[in-house]
């Protein structure tokens, strides 16, 4: 019997019974976080969160293409493919530096991939809420070096559904549904708000405020 049989009937049972993001975690068993820039101590966040202005959002005159991405990072690398070979274990890529295998574990919900179509590169702070809370005042080449940001942890590889599910939503409305990352993702948050010198809302300053006191 080939070997390659009981593996495709374990993973065909499991997608009749848990769906396709488990039957992707039952693929390889992730071999490193993805390698988002570590962000600042819970300590500093907390620092940093105190010093964020509170501010009203306002959503007026957003659009997307006022946040020009992805751009080309070195060769005919762009941004979504230098974080993909930086969050992917044995990554292969081709002559146009698309990557044509290897393996992607998403921090946000615990599913590891095997084809790059699956994941997509998450703005931690997205560009929306970005705009909402002072980059509308920004030059077009700062919000560039916002949407492309490969310094500080704002970028990261995750399940294409899990940003979708997440859009613009701060964190009083969405967090990663594994809770062991919450608080990396609220340490992100903060670090790239204040870098950034962006506003916070209320209610996501107290979310964000409760998450941070718990690391």
């Amino acid at each position: 019997m080939n070997p390659h049989f009981y593996a495709r009937h374990r993973i065909a049972m499991a997608a009749a019974l848990t769906g396709v993001a488990t039957v992707a975690s039952l693929l390889s068993a992730p071999a490193a976080q993805a390698a988002l820039p570590t962000p600042v101590s819970a300590a500093t966040a907390r620092s940093y969160l105190a010093a964020l202005p509170v501010a009203t959002e306002d959503r007026s005159g957003y659009n997307r293409d006022l946040f020009p991405h992805w751009i080309t990072q070195s060769g005919s690398c762009d941004t979504r493919e230098v974080v993909l070979q930086r969050d992917g274990t044995n990554v292969v890529t081709n002559g146009s530096c698309a990557a044509t295998s290897g393996s992607w574990y998403s921090p946000y919900d615990g599913a590891t991939w095997s084809a790059a179509s699956d994941v997509d590169i998450d703005h931690v702070v997205p560009l929306a809420e970005a705009w909402d809370s002072g980059a509308d005042a920004w030059t077009t080449s700062r919000r560039q070096a916002f949407a492309n940001d490969l310094s500080r942890p704002q970028l990261v590889a995750v399940t294409d559904n899990v940003n979708q599910s997440k859009g613009d939503r701060d964190p009083a409305e969405w967090m990663p549904s594994r809770g062991a990352y919450h608080c990396t993702y609220a340490r992100a948050w903060v670090q790239v708000k204040y870098y950034y010198g962006l506003s916070v809302d209320s209610a996501e300053k107290s979310r964000l405020t409760s998450v941070l006191n718990g690391c």
